[in-house]
């Protein structure tokens, strides 16, 4: 058997739901005076499994706590055979997770699993992304008032959202703190939830619907600060600048937003 071969049937092995391996793999090794060749081989596959599953694990902490061992294990398992892992870096493993579990459970019960997945994924996904660079107040201090009306900006690259019609937000606190859980409940309007990193800590923040609407606006749809205020003159007002400017100075502060050149 050439390299090549034996290389492929161990992976083979590794990927078999079961932990038999096949007569002919196995006959290419020879067990030692203390483990035979099968038992070594289960070994192998069994830890590679685990292995998989301890990442998914620290991946997907809260979803974890709210399953439990046995039925994260099942899910997890389930998973790694469906899509295996196809990258050299495990960072990569849970990229399908959140999918997954709308493939795989009756859609009452995955819902809200897959919602908290793709909140843990966006965690991931903030934290690992590459900085750019943000807009400062100090920044907004410096710009010429006539550049105001003009201004766009875009998301930063670490800025992920997140699409909520459950609490998925408090199940994850609550799976962090580990206290009682009230999983799985719909909230009575949905809200997006961002996610983003700030000097290597990954923090977030729940909009409200006004809110995310105005920041769509602006980092989608490419309004500029000047069509934001009209906009926002429909419900507010008089008040629409002062409030344009209060959250564009929170966004700002958070990091949130880059500027964008036309």
């Amino acid at each position: 058997m050439r390299l090549t071969d034996w290389q492929r049937a161990f992976e083979e092995h590794l990927l078999a739901e079961t932990p038999v391996a096949g007569i002919g793999f196995a006959a290419t090794l020879l067990g030692g005076p203390t483990l035979d060749v099968e038992t070594g081989l289960a070994i192998y596959h069994n830890a590679y499994l685990s292995r998989l599953q301890d990442v998914l694990r620290q991946d997907f902490g809260a979803l974890w706590y709210w399953l439990g061992d046995d039925e994260f294990a099942s899910l997890t398992e389930a998973y790694v055979r469906r899509y295996p892992s196809a990258h050299y870096s495990l960072r990569w493993l849970g990229e399908r997770f959140a999918g997954f579990i709308q493939e795989h459970l009756v859609a009452e019960q995955s819902a809200p699993l897959a919602e908290l997945a793709r909140l843990e994924w966006a965690f991931t996904l903030a934290f690992d992304a590459p900085p750019g660079t943000p807009l400062t107040l100090d920044d907004m201090a410096r710009l010429p008032p006539p550049d105001w009306p003009g201004l766009q900006v875009t998301l930063a690259p670490t800025v992920q959202q997140i699409f909520c019609r459950f609490n998925t937000v408090e199940t994850w606190r609550a799976a962090k703190a580990k206290s009682a859980l009230h999983a799985g409940q719909p909230l009575d309007a949905p809200q997006v939830c961002l996610v983003w990193r700030d000097q290597q800590i990954c923090r977030y923040r729940s909009l409200e619907p006004a809110q995310t609407c105005a920041l769509a606006g602006m980092v989608s749809t490419g309004w500029c600060f000047s069509e934001l205020c009209e906009r926002l003159a429909v419900s507010h007002g008089e008040g629409a600048p002062l409030q344009a400017v209060s959250w564009l100075k929170q966004w700002v502060q958070d990091g949130l937003l880059e500027r964008r050149i036309p």
